[in-house]
């Protein structure tokens, strides 16, 4: 899923992507300009699909289809995984629950939990069996250029080796042994669900990213730290897109004396660096 509002990648936990800025796993809740989504692991088409629950309406990307579902026959798809996810997952949703599909190639936008269980052609097995079979017999013939991109899907964040090369990045382990210098201030860009739930890192000062805007412009809350006490300004995230952005969204602003953790708080912990919890 893309919010592009604020430019930030976000995908499941078992997303084999280079860059994501935030992972998520079954049940998480996802905050994006006041609505609140709910993560729902549904393997199948994919091994790391997922849907997005949000009130009276599910979002079920190539999961669930109008009148149809995903096919199952690559990128370690599973028709048993998808028969799971749609009938002990997707189905169990009251009826009147909006479905609204990733894409429909017949112009339908928006469909119901209880029109598809009814009128969805794939639906009518009576087991799982009946539906592995089904999907096998489809026969269906490569999407053109899958070779090209599928990897480059793989490959969809800002490349952080720029700011690498612009001398405005730290390793972890070189962020590890800033952590308590005077002119160094850490700050931290991510959700506080996510806060809570990967821990945080001693002294660092809490600036969810899509307030950034915010607070980079004048009298906003980092530029007025940054004024006031001429420490670099380090951003971090998850893994390194969303501090990546900062960075050049601070340049833009014209503050120079920032930098970002490469790889985010998840290479800090791979790095053997501490966190705190609760």
């Amino acid at each position: 899923m893309r919010d592009r509002t604020h430019c930030i990648t976000i995908m499941g936990e078992q997303s084999k992507a280079d860059v994501v800025s935030m992972r998520v796993s079954d049940g998480d809740k996802v905050t994006i300009d006041g609505l609140t989504l709910e993560a729902m692991y549904t393997p199948g088409h994919t091994d790391d699909s997922y849907c997005y629950l949000l009130g009276d309406r599910v979002f079920t990307g190539d999961t669930l289809l109008i009148r149809g579902t995903g096919r199952t026959d690559f990128q370690n798809g599973s028709a048993r995984a998808q028969y799971d996810s749609i009938f002990n997952r997707l189905l169990k949703l009251p009826d009147q629950t909006l479905v609204f599909p990733a894409h429909d190639y017949k112009g339908d936008t928006v469909s119901t939990i209880g029109e598809e269980k009814r009128c969805n052609p794939r639906l009518q097995v009576k087991s799982i069996d009946e539906y592995v079979e089904l999907m096998g017999s489809l026969n269906l013939p490569n999407p053109k250029l899958m070779d090209v991109v599928i990897p480059a899907n793989m490959h969809v964040g800002l490349h952080q080796d720029e700011l690498a090369r612009e001398g405005r990045s730290l390793n972890a382990r070189e962020a590890i042994e800033s952590l308590g210098r005077p002119d160094v201030l850490l700050v931290d860009l991510r959700e506080t669900g996510e806060r809570l739930k990967h821990g945080m890192l001693p002294g660092a000062l809490h600036a969810p990213y899509p307030s950034i805007g915010d607070s980079l412009r004048p009298g906003g809350m980092l530029r007025e730290v940054a004024a006031a006490t001429g420490r670099r300004i380090v951003f971090f995230c998850a893994f390194g897109e969303r501090s990546a952005m900062a960075v050049k969204a601070a340049c833009e602003a014209g503050m120079a004396n920032t930098a970002h953790i490469a790889g985010g708080i998840d290479a800090w912990k791979r790095a053997g660096g501490a966190v705190l919890h609760g």
